[in-house]
């Protein structure tokens, strides 16, 4: 404001000298009436654009140049002037009247004073800001953006703020906003820092404990490496102790048995030289038959037709003494032995210790044995067809045979054939033709094989009398629940294990043994399983039904759901479209491989205690949306084994990451196309690392992309299997 009051002065000033010097000069104005306003103009432009030329120091032109023309307190400049007392004066050939003011160049006002021309140089403020602006019609620029610090000024001397305010054309009150920005800024800044510093140092002490974490991590895995391998070290050194031992035992028994072998062999043709020699020396020899041993054929002589049939091995050391008596005894050693037949063994039959092996030597019958020491007999693989009575009268002592792949009939076998073998405990009569459960079997029968054969039919005394049966095998025969009796396994008070597999039933048969634990029913046509189907079954341990026609609405709710030793069950290759409800609550052990299911319904697994251990989901339709977040609920504790290969799921199923105790993982052979960060491990868990083995082979993963903490919980990367993968 002031300095506009200065310019309408000067501007006043400069008309009242050039209406005077028209009075003077009436000519010059009649004549140059239209061109005076143009000349003052211009000369003041002239002025103007010489602003720049202007000199700074003082007296050239007769200026005299003041470093303070003004300040804000209306202080007095002090002017300096040159000589001369004239009223009028001269400033660049252009005369001023006495007061006039005007401004050669911006910032820099004159005054005539007395004949005298005093100048005043405003002096602007040295700005420290990135953005200037000088606005029209003052002379000192302002800054745009705030200002960091106070302005100083330039020159020799410093002026102070308050002198220069009135010239930045800024107002206290914009100063005082400026000041409040930038007060605010800094405390943004201030507090900015402060949070990055905090944030530094957060982030500082976080990979510190990752890396005492990662540190204290390897430093027990290490441990228990060298534990591992302390005890691996250990195992083998057992391992190498007894298979020395069992060498050293074996090369024992080898020896102890070829050294009997000898002496047996040894002592019968010692026999048979005596009894050749007592034959010489009878005269009645030429009435006698000659017995002739051909393959497992044996004619005995009509005179000795009561007599044992074979020569019973004997001790060697009972013919050694019997030579060192006296002369007279000798004739009746010689008339017993006499009674006896010295044979070999049949062509393609070995013996070992107290077993004979005769397996595929083209027996027709069962050889006439006379060795009581026997315990084992293995007949597999001849042509038998029948066992007469007092089959195994000779070796009364058999606590094993083995009859399998020959042609018994059950027409073929007499009542009596095994009723001698009181301590028979292993019959085993796979492959044969028999159509009915052999009768008067031992009661000391403990195992009882009879797979692959006719069998069309249990009756109700089918297993009369054997109360010590414990493993009862039937599979690939004829059976079905209409030919079963109910009755027919009462009297199996001990029995445990029972196959039934590659038969006809389409339930489960009824009337099963209390004392049951495992149950093998695969490969038959079961469709439906009631309520009341296991409910003498009490103990049972292992159910297993894979290769059958059920479904999850063929289970009756409480067929098994009560149960509390059933651990284990097998489903597999049914007709299962989700895995089924009722489940007992017992179990430990699901399979349901090669079913249809496509889904994983949610608190399935929920009721059971303590919680499912081992799932095997493979080859089934499981997709993206098969898994439900409940899904898993109840095995987070317990689930050590999951298999989910080989089936069309595209992500990492919700609950995994969640399975503290898992150990083994298959989800090879999927669709899965990213895995994230928590999906298989959670990041929250400061636990051991509990995967032992994961398979994510033949998805769609790009190895690359995957984070490098997505695996933190598997204890070796190197069980980590990742390739191949169906995308290059």
């Amino acid at each position: 404001m002031r300095l506009k009051l200065i310019l309408a002065l000067s501007l006043f000033v400069c008309m009242t000298f050039s209406l005077a010097k028209d009075q003077s000069h009436p000519l010059a104005r009649g004549r140059r009436r239209g061109a005076g306003p143009k000349r003052a103009r211009k000369q003041t432009s002239i002025a103007t654009l010489q602003q720049g030329r202007l000199s700074e120091s003082n007296g050239q032109d007769g200026s005299i140049f003041i470093d303070s023309y003004k300040n804000t307190k209306e202080l007095k400049p002090d002017y300096e002037t040159t000589a001369g007392k004239s009223e009028h004066c001269v400033f660049r050939g252009i005369t001023m009247y006495d007061k006039t003011v005007w401004s050669p160049k911006p910032c820099v006002n004159c005054l005539c004073s007395s004949g005298e021309v005093v100048c005043d140089q405003i002096l602007c403020p040295a700005l420290r800001c990135q953005l200037k602006f000088q606005r029209i019609g003052e002379c000192c620029p302002i800054c745009i953006d705030p200002v960091v610090d106070g302005p100083e000024y330039s020159g020799d001397s410093p002026v102070p703020n308050d002198l220069a305010e009135p010239y930045t054309g800024i107002s206290q009150s914009q100063k005082d906003r400026q000041k409040k920005d930038e007060q605010e800024r800094i405390r943004k800044k201030d507090a900015d820092r402060k949070q990055r510093k905090k944030q530094k140092k957060e982030e500082a002490e976080r990979q510190r404990k990752l890396k005492e974490a990662k540190d204290a991590r390897e430093k027990e895995e290490e441990q228990r490496r060298l534990r591992e391998e302390e005890e691996e070290r250990a195992a083998a050194e057992e391992r190498k102790r007894r298979m020395e031992e069992h060498r050293k035992a074996e090369e024992d028994r080898a020896r102890r048995l070829e050294m009997e072998q000898k002496e047996m062999m040894r002592a019968l043709e010692e026999a048979a030289e005596r009894a050749q020699e007592a034959l010489r020396g009878d005269e009645a020899t030429e009435d006698e038959d000659v017995v002739w041993l051909r393959g497992d054929v044996f004619q005995m002589p009509p005179t000795r037709a009561a007599g044992p049939p074979l020569l019973a091995l004997q001790e060697p050391t009972e013919p050694d003494e019997e030579d060192t008596e006296p002369g007279e005894e000798e004739p009746e050693v010689v008339e017993e032995e006499s009674e006896m037949v010295t044979t070999l063994l049949p062509q393609g039959c070995s013996i070992s210790d107290v077993t004979i092996t005769c397996e595929n030597a083209k027996l027709m019958g069962i050889p006439p044995l006379s060795i009581p020491e026997l315990k084992s007999l293995s007949l597999q693989g001849n042509e038998i067809k029948s066992i007469p009575a007092g089959a195994f009268n000779g070796i009364p002592n058999l606590e094993w045979i083995d009859l399998g792949k020959n042609k018994i009939l059950s027409s073929g076998i007499d009542p009596q054939a095994f009723k001698g073998l009181k301590f028979l405990s292993r019959l085993y009569m796979d492959g044969n033709l028999l159509e009915q459960i052999p009768s008067e079997l031992p009661s000391t029968l403990q195992e009882l094989k009879i797979n692959e054969n006719n069998l069309k039919e249990i009756e109700e005394n089918s297993f009369e009398g054997l109360s010590s049966l414990v493993t009862l095998e039937m599979e690939g025969n004829l059976l079905s629940e209409g030919h079963v009796n109910s009755q027919a396994f009462k009297p199996l008070k001990e029995l445990t294990y029972l196959r039934l597999s590659r038969n006809h039933f389409r339930t489960i048969p009824q009337g099963l043994p209390a004392s049951l634990l495992e149950l093998y029913l695969e490969n038959n046509l079961i469709e439906d399983i009631s309520e009341t189907a296991f409910n003498h079954t009490t103990n049972i341990n292992v159910v297993v039904l894979r290769h059958n026609k059920l479904d999850e609405s063929s289970i009756a709710p409480f067929a098994w759901i009560n149960h509390r030793n059933l651990e284990s069950i097998d489903l597999s290759h049914n007709n299962f479209y989700l895995v089924p409800s009722f489940l007992p609550k017992s179990l430990v052990h699901l399979v349901l491989v090669g079913n249809q299911i496509e889904r994983i319904p949610g608190y399935v697994f929920a009721h059971m205690e303590p919680g499912l251990e081992y799932l095997y989901l493979s080859y089934n339709k499981l997709d993206g949306d098969a898994v439900e977040p409940e899904s898993f609920l109840g095995t987070f504790n317990t689930m050590t084994e999951l298999c989910l290969d080989h089936n069309q799921l595209t992500s990492i199923p919700m609950g995994i990451n969640e399975m503290t105790t898992l150990h083994f993982l298959r989800l090879n052979n999927n669709k899965i196309r990213h895995v994230s960060e928590d999906a298989i491990c959670d990041p929250l868990n400061n636990d051991d690392s509990h995967l032992v083995a994961l398979r994510l082979e033949n998805n769609f993963l790009d190895p690359r992309k995957i984070p490098p903490t997505a695996f933190s919980c598997v204890r070796s990367y190197s069980s980590v299997v990742l390739k191949p993968q169906r995308i290059k």
